[in-house]
């Protein structure tokens, strides 16, 4: 599976990039759609799409970092 565009599918209008492999996985996921949530209803967030990718062991690790535009320097 591309995550990075089976996450850009879910999250249409947002900018992902998606660094490393196995283990060392790490997603960066900037859209307008987490303003209002905190960091962990955000993470949630991400983490329900990708409930099927870990239930099947498709996935086992990833850090995730979810940003809203206004908050990239």
């Amino acid at each position: 599976m591309d995550l990075t565009q089976f996450l850009r599918s879910k999250f249409p209008e947002a900018e992902i990039s998606f660094d490393g492999e196995n283990c060392d996985s790490k997603v960066l996921i900037v859209s307008n759609e987490f303003e209002g949530l905190n960091t962990l209803q955000r993470h949630k967030l991400v983490l329900s799409v990708l409930k099927e990718q870990f239930q099947t062991g498709e996935l086992h690790a990833l850090s995730i970092v979810t940003k809203l535009p206004s908050e990239i320097s």
